[in-house]
């Protein structure tokens, strides 16, 4: 059930009564995200999202794949859509609105309220909420590559499998809430006595590979994991690339050091790690693998294909980023 904020929609003039124009927006926030604190501050964001001429339509969500059916599903006299939630939430609702054949490229605005919001960090969205929800409507719109993963599902700023992945959402909602970002690192470390490795045929124009690999990840971000740089300084969101991390499984810890070494960019090269640029990646197994995207489980697959969508994605953010 949606609830509405509704200012009067009818106004006077010298000439007589007019009808106030009022621009349409669609609310979908996660009310459990993060430590659930946007229930504290909804009124305030819900205002500044109104203004003095916008309806603003609300929608919690109740589930997984909840935000993503229904943006999907939303009428199409929106002007754009503003999203509160974690990257799994924001993840949603561009899902949504790239399967939806109703106006599937109107702008979206974050509100981020999750553990780690990577991908609002790398766009220069603020944490605090009011703030970040005044972006969302005096924001300008920048032209975002969106990630298709195989044919059919859609990833923000990242798609990974292997070591630290399955942290994400294997790692209890409360103690999110509790360690915030320690809580992936604890969690990851209990996965390091079952590490394993992963056999990958690796295809691309820029690399071409047969390996075994203990983690890997396809990125369209400034920072991961609550970790900026991890995959170059010089990312650029909107160039129709990716950044490809491959990282093979170290012998010792001299080798888990040389890679540490290089990801930290305290070493120019590794032999234990392929790092490079693509628009287009298939990666094929001989066994079922587990993927995240944007840190949800993705299911598991044999082959995965990922391609960059150019400038797929419209999204509000401050104005001195532009």
């Amino acid at each position: 059930m949606t609830s509405r904020s509704e200012n009067n929609a009818s106004g006077g003039s010298a000439n007589g009564p007019e009808t106030k124009q009022w621009e349409k927006v669609l609310f979908v926030y996660n009310p459990v995200a993060g430590k659930s604190e946007i229930k504290t501050e909804l009124a305030d964001i819900v205002g500044i999202l109104s203004g003095d001429s916008r309806l603003v339509t609300c929608y919690p969500t109740k589930s997984r794949g909840d935000a993503r059916d229904f943006v999907s599903a939303r009428p199409e006299d929106y002007a754009y859509v503003v999203c509160a939630g974690g990257d799994g939430t924001l993840d949603e609702v561009v899902s949504g609105m790239m399967e939806s054949t109703v106006n599937p490229v109107i702008p979206i605005g974050y509100i981020p309220t999750g553990t780690t919001n990577d991908f609002a960090t790398s766009l220069g969205i603020s944490s605090n909420k009011k703030e970040a929800a005044k972006i969302a409507v005096q924001g300008k719109v920048m032209e975002c590559d969106l990630g298709r993963f195989n044919k059919s599902m859609y990833f923000t700023y990242v798609a990974a499998f292997g070591l630290f992945t399955e942290s994400s959402y294997e790692t209890p909602q409360d103690l999110k809430n509790l360690l915030g970002h320690m809580a992936y690192v604890l969690q990851g470390l209990m996965d390091l006595g079952k590490t394993r490795t992963y056999h990958f045929r690796v295809e691309s124009d820029e690399l071409s590979v047969s390996d075994e690999f203990v983690y890997g990840m396809v990125t369209n971000s400034k920072s991961v994991g609550g970790i900026a740089d991890i995959t170059g300084s010089k990312v650029d969101m909107s160039d129709g690339l990716f950044e490809v991390t491959l990282i093979r499984m170290p012998a010792n810890p001299l080798e888990l050091s040389d890679i540490l070494s290089y990801l930290s960019h305290l070493t120019d090269s590794s032999d234990l790690v392929y790092q490079f640029k693509t628009s287009h990646i298939v990666l094929e197994s001989t066994e079922r693998v587990k993927w995240t995207r944007d840190g949800e489980y993705a299911g598991t697959f044999k082959r995965v294909e990922l391609t960059n969508l150019h400038k797929a994605l419209k999204i509000l953010v401050p104005r001195e980023n532009q």
